[in-house]
């Protein structure tokens, strides 16, 4: 009855969400885990994994400086084929959107194995946005054997998609999961924020933000902070060049900004809860700082997670840097609008859905 599980991590928000569910499986002496990096973000996958005792069984080191998603999806399918023949498993099951994630599922799909999505079902209907991540998903999704859903919304995109009901479990968002683990310890701020200063966090990593949307936001931010003088800024900055170049040059000279390296997930944890106010294009954090009652001004024009928006805990604002501003303004300076997104509700998940997920393959797999 052992049952050898992949479990596919690729990028730090992939080994963040799927960090529950490998810990979950590993507690289940029917499974045989197999934990495999592409190492899509090398450093940063690498952290998260260490945070929670994780260590890949196979290291496929796919990373490699500005590659091209073409030549990151030909490495990854070809690596992933051959672990999977070499390994022969039962299942692979990998999270969310990534290349690694579709080059997973087209593995699988190629020689015939059953693949499990986490996080399936998550729809912008716009496949230039995000991109290529609308594009992943709908490709896992045409071809995964059992679909873990977040939420009632995502199962009734897979449902619209002709997906069999029996194959959709909607088990809540994984990251919530992760985020209780992370939340419950005392962990330090990347920088010292003295207690009467109110905290901005922001993040931004988007392709589609490249250019000037990047410089929108950077001169949006620079002004909030010259209108509000308890106002800091901390912005873990991407390593990508596009991000990187132009926060230093706008915002570096700046001492109530922030700029520093990517931060250990315990770090960023840290970070949402000593927010005030976060603005970010990041998926993940459009989910974990409700959970945690902090209000985020999202800066994407599409958004695959409405959960929040409906809920009035996130707002998708884009990337006009008067938009941002206005909003911006709003939340720093009316206390009843902060109050209203502030309210500690997350509509992602109560921290239990790695056990779903157990229990989801458990009947599927073994009720034989």
């Amino acid at each position: 009855m052992i049952k050898t599980i992949l479990c596919i991590v690729g990028t730090r928000p992939e080994a963040i969400k799927m960090a529950p569910v490998i810990l979950a499986l590993r507690r289940e002496p029917w499974a045989k885990v197999v934990v495999v990096a592409t190492a899509q973000h090398r450093e940063l996958a690498d952290e998260v994994l260490g945070l929670f005792g994780i260590e890949p069984d196979v290291d496929l080191d796919l990373m490699q400086p500005n590659q091209k998603l073409a030549d990151l999806t030909a490495r990854a399918l070809v690596g992933l084929d051959r672990v999977i023949g070499e390994t022969s498993p039962d299942m692979v099951i990998a999270q969310g959107d990534t290349t690694s994630v579709m080059a997973a599922a087209t593995a699988c799909f190629y020689r015939q194995v059953p693949f499990l999505h986490v996080e399936a079902g998550l729809r912008s209907f716009d496949m230039q946005n995000p991109f290529p991540e609308e594009f992943n998903r709908i490709v896992a999704s045409r071809i995964a054997t059992l679909h873990f859903a977040p939420t009632a919304s995502a199962r009734r995109h897979l449902l619209d998609e002709k997906v069999p009901e029996g194959d959709i479990v909607v088990t809540g968002n994984t990251v919530i999961d992760a985020l209780h683990m992370v939340a419950a310890q005392d962990l330090p701020l990347p920088v010292a924020i003295a207690p009467d200063r109110r905290l901005v966090l922001v993040t931004v990593h988007r392709r589609e933000n490249f250019g000037e949307p990047i410089q929108g936001i950077c001169r949006a931010i620079l002004t909030l902070v010259e209108e509000h003088d308890d106002v800091e800024v901390l912005w873990p900055v991407h390593p990508n060049p596009n991000v990187t170049g132009v926060a230093h040059a706008l915002l570096g000279t700046n001492p109530r900004v922030h700029l520093v390296k990517p931060q250990p997930y315990g770090g960023f944890v840290a970070a949402m809860k000593r927010a005030h106010l976060i603005l970010s294009d990041s998926g993940g954090v459009q989910e974990e700082a409700p959970a945690l009652a902090r209000p985020v001004l999202v800066l994407r024009r599409e958004t695959e997670r409405p959960e929040a928006i409906e809920a009035g805990v996130v707002r998708l604002i884009g990337t006009d840097s008067d938009v941002i501003l206005r909003h911006g303004r709003e939340l720093l300076s009316d206390a009843d609008a902060y109050r209203r997104m502030a309210r500690g509700e997350s509509p992602y998940g109560d921290g239990h859905a790695s056990g779903r997920i157990v229990e989801a393959i458990k009947a599927r797999f073994l009720s034989s």
